[in-house]
This record gives C-alpha cells, structure tokens and sequence, in this order.
C-alpha cells in the first residue's frame, strides 16, 4: 500500500482547515457514536469469532467505554478548545498571555489486538476531537474486528480525514518510517521501541502505552472474598490478556492458603458446573504456546488446564514460584497467576523493585498507613486499592504508563491534550512601550531592574 499517497491527502485536507471547527469536530464524534451504535451486533459478532469474547464482556470493556468517551467529549470539547489565560509578566505589562490549542496534523494510531475496539477508537476520539487527520492501523491478529471497523469508519469518515489500514509485518516499517506529526502506539515494549527509534528519525513525538509485570499486594487486613473475587475477575476478563491485568500476587504468607481456597470459591461463582465457555481464548497458538511454557515445571493449585483445540488455558494459580523462573520473567498475558509470600512489607517493596516500572499496581488493605507507604514507595503508571482494572474505565482519570511501561496519557481531557500542541503567545499592545529593555544599558536602568525583579 501507498502510505505517502494515503498521507498526502490527508495533509491537505487538514491543512484546508475541514477538521479544525468546533462544528466540524463535534460533528466528527457524533458520527462516530451514532456509527458505533449501527454497526455493535457485528463487531460482537466478530469479537467472538477472534477471541471467543462475548457481547457482554464486549460492552462491558469495550464498547461502554467508547461510549462514555464520546458523550464527555461532547459535553466539554467546546470549553476544551478555548485558549487557557495564564497570568502575564508584570515587567511587560500591559499584554495577554495565554496557550493556544492547535492539532498536531496528521497522526498514527497504532492499536493492539486485545482490545480492538477501545484500544482503536479511544485514542482516535482525542485525535479528531483535537482537529487532526488520523491513520488507524489496526492489529492482524484480529482479522475479522478490524475488517468491520475498517467498514465501519469508512462509512462515516473520507480517508483524507481517518483511514484504518490493516498494514502487514513486512509494511509496518515503511507506515512507521512516514514523516507523521504525531504516533499513538498501544502494544509491547519491543514494539515501542521500534516505535520511537522511527520517531526519532523525523523528530515526532510519541505516546506509547505499553505493559508490564503488574504486581497486586495483599496484606493479612484485606477482605480475602473480595480480594479473590476481584483479582480472579481481572485475571479472567479477555483471558487476562490486558495490559492492567495483575500479573502476579504477592500475597502475605499467613492469609496464603485462604486466598486460595477464596479464589477457588470465586470461579465456581464464576463459572457454575465448571463452564466456561464464556471466557475468552488466547489469541493465537503462538501465545498459547508461549504461556504452554510458562507453566511447565510450575505447581498449580488451582487450574492448569489447557487445551489446544480451541487456545484456552483453565485461571491458574501458581504455588512455590521461584522468581528466577520464567513466568516471572516476563509479562504473562494471560489467566496465570503466581503467588509469591511475604512477611515482611520492606521486602516486598523491594522486589517490585527490582522490576521495571510497571503499567498497574493494585492494593488490597484497611491499613491507610500501608496504601500511604506503597504510594511513597512504588512508582507505577496507576491502579487501584481495593480493586483492580477499574481505573481504567474512569473518564476523569489519565491512564498511562512511567518508564518502561509507557510514555504519555490518554483519556478524558488528557487525551485532547495529547493530540494537541499548546502554543504560547503574548499579545503586547502598542502602548506605552517598554523602554527599560532597550539600549543603552545603563546603571540606573540595571538599578531600577533588579528592584523590579
């Protein structure tokens, strides 16, 4: 495929103006909702066929979400888009200071298969909500999502505006290597990095979300049932093949065993007589097979079964897990949850540590001392106490990741902001002139400055 063509266009078309109006932009979103909406039975349709994902948890993680997003951009892109009045420097008064909200232009929107739905469409509501053009390209492991969403958002919008391409391996360099304003990437650390090594080239900026090892920490005050119950709901949604998902428990020696058997409570809750049909598959054999591995020399006391006819793995708990070992040497991505114990919180604070910044972390206590200690203690990208995942359906909330699990945040108004270059501007009037920044320099005028300053 042509990207340079594709992105020509779509430089001219911005550079017309079409895409900057308030109208035009409020016009934009609502046709995205009302799209939305008409093409829902198929997109359901379509998750299930590549993920087994049902139309409830569909709407639930996906859809809804989207929703929500439109209806607040809606409500506040106007006020969004009006310059932020800062306060002027007095030594050059009289003027207006102030920050002026302009679209970067053309932007690469680069969404993973995990959440095609949200993870397409959330980031692409902030680009044309800013004013800009916008290229979708969409994951191939999910061939039948991106085809509807490719029809979807070719019924609404003109490529010179939003384009989705379903852009193979071999031509994800060259639609990388492309002189874009602005790249939105959601996928791995690997693919971040090629992401920002092709940025660099031509100097544009990026956000990239990316993952983790996300630790979730319960202490012997936490609730056990809703702790289990919540943490095996995170590890069960879309297979826990989320970026927020807890990755691993680190879980107080003394409350261990009663976790577990909470944890087996909840999924029989979950999934009465043994079902589980409603649960969502590994997306394709080779990360079936790679989580095959992970398991291999592990003790289960919960799950572990697998089966490879239909890619689904059972929700697994892991007992005595070396930390060396490689289920917890890389992000799992999937229903696989090790348990490490502690007894000692200083230790455990270490050993999050010792890995990378993580996208997520989550707390399970009564003692406000403690969230107090691990907020202090322990830099992740958010999360929650109490709870998992749930962070990441609040609009007023900025999700994103620090260091090595993201750069940047999206969401609500941090979205807006993020496809959007804030230019500062001074309106000076005529008169009277400033004359104490003029030649000569004298030593009265050096006087009287540092008195000002």
């Amino acid at each position: 495929m042509d990207f340079s063509e594709l992105i020509e266009r779509q430089r001219a078309y911005f550079q017309s103006g079409a895409t900057r109006s308030y109208e035009a932009r409020l016009h934009a979103l609502r046709e995205l909702r009302r799209v939305l909406k008409q093409f829902e039975p198929r997109l359901y349709e379509a998750l299930l066929k590549d993920l087994n994902k049902s139309e409830y948890e569909a709407y639930l993680m996906e859809v809804s979400i989207v929703l929500g997003e439109l209806k607040y951009f809606e409500r506040h892109l106007k006020r969004w888009m009006k310059n932020r009045r800062v306060m002027p420097n007095i030594g050059f008064a009289p003027n207006k200071s102030y920050r002026n909200p302009e679209p970067y232009g053309v932007v690469l929107i680069v969404a993973p298969w995990n959440y095609p739905i949200n993870l397409s469409l959330m980031p692409l509501i902030g680009a044309i909500a800013a004013g800009n053009c916008a290229v979708v390209k969409c994951s191939a492991k999910c061939p039948h999502t991106g085809a509807v969403l490719a029809e979807m958002l070719a019924s609404v919008f003109p490529d010179e505006h939003v384009a989705m391409v379903n852009a193979s391996r071999a031509e994800c360099g060259d639609l990388l290597r492309q002189k874009w304003d602005y790249i939105f990437f959601t996928g791995s650390k690997g693919g971040g990095r090629q992401v920002m090594e092709a940025a660099a080239e031509n100097f544009i900026p990026v956000t990239l979300e990316l993952g983790g090892k996300n630790p979730v920490i319960v202490d012997p005050t936490a609730d056990l049932k809703v702790a289990a119950t919540r943490i095996a709901w995170g590890k069960c949604i879309n297979a826990g093949q989320t970026c927020i998902a807890p990755d691993y428990l680190l879980i107080h020696e003394s409350i261990r065993d009663a976790f577990v058997e909470e944890y087996a409570k909840a999924l029989a809750k979950f999934f009465p007589g043994g079902d589980m049909s409603q649960m969502p598959v590994i997306v394709n054999d080779e990360h079936f097979n790679r989580l095959c591995g992970l398991l291999e020399g592990q003790n289960a006391v919960i799950g572990g079964g697998k089966y490879p006819d239909r890619r689904f793995i059972e929700p697994t708990v892991l007992k005595d897990v070396d930390p060396a070992s490689p289920v917890m040497r890389e992000e799992i991505f999937g229903p696989i949850l090790p348990m490490i114990p502690w007894t000692d919180l200083n230790r455990c604070i270490d050993f999050i540590r010792s890995y990378d910044k993580p996208l997520a972390l989550y707390l399970f206590t009564k003692d406000k001392s403690i969230v107090r200690r691990i907020m202090n203690d322990c830099s992740f990208g958010g999360g929650c106490v109490n709870d998992v995942i749930l962070h990441l359906s609040a609009t007023e909330l900025a999700f994103g990741g620090v260091g090595a699990s993201g750069i940047g945040q999206y969401h609500g108004r941090a979205s807006f902001d993020t496809f959007t270059h804030y230019r500062s501007i001074c309106e000076r009037y005529t008169f009277p002139e400033q004359r104490m920044r003029h030649f000569p320099f004298t030593k009265g005028k050096l006087f009287f400055l540092r008195r000002v300053v």
